[in-house]
């Protein structure tokens, strides 16, 4: 049916999904490159999981109304008091790109950022060449406020950014018929 989101619910990171994460992440080195340096590892997956746990980070798996892993949406480097603030950084698993799962799973946790976690800005830096993912934050209602050159250590190289941000009032405003 035209305009439905797929099924997908969000899953808290855990040692169970270790085998099958290493496995989507293998599959999708290719959907990746340059772009996003997942845990590739046992010893980085589960360096991934104890940063999870702690209070400036959290992570959500995205999977398919079948349980599989589509995705991972991160809230990274978390800041409360007066700024309330969060790094967005997500990527898809193949063969589940491309199917709409990550639009909803961003919008997911995106909705649980200004909702549960009270944060009042979310921050999404992205490459410039990185079309898709400009196109995902655009129709969640982000906007691009600056440039950053050489930004972020990705497989090896210094990467130019995009910053794109929302803040809480940006979203209630969209969500309203």
């Amino acid at each position: 049916m035209a305009g439905m989101r797929p099924a997908v619910h969000l899953e808290t990171p855990s040692p169970d999904r270790e085998r099958e994460f290493i496995t989507a992440v293998h599959a999708s080195r290719t959907l990746h490159r340059r772009l996003v340096s997942p845990p590739h590892t046992r010893a980085l997956y589960r360096a991934y999981l104890a940063r999870a746990q702690q209070p400036s980070g959290v992570g959500h798996f995205v999977c398919t109304a079948s349980g599989e892993l589509a995705g991972v949406v991160n809230l990274n480097e978390i800041v409360r008091g007066s700024f309330r603030s969060a790094y967005l950084g997500y990527y898809a698993f193949v063969p589940h790109d491309r199917q709409g799962n990550m639009a909803e799973g961003l919008r997911l946790v995106v909705a649980r950022a200004f909702g549960k976690y009270r944060l009042h800005r979310v921050e999404a830096n992205i490459q410039p060449r990185n079309s898709r993912s400009i196109q995902l934050v655009k129709r969640l209602g982000f906007r691009l406020e600056g440039f950053s050159p050489r930004y972020l250590k990705i497989s090896g190289r210094w990467r130019d950014h995009e910053r794109w941000a929302l803040t809480v009032e940006d979203w209630h405003t969209r969500r309203r018929p």
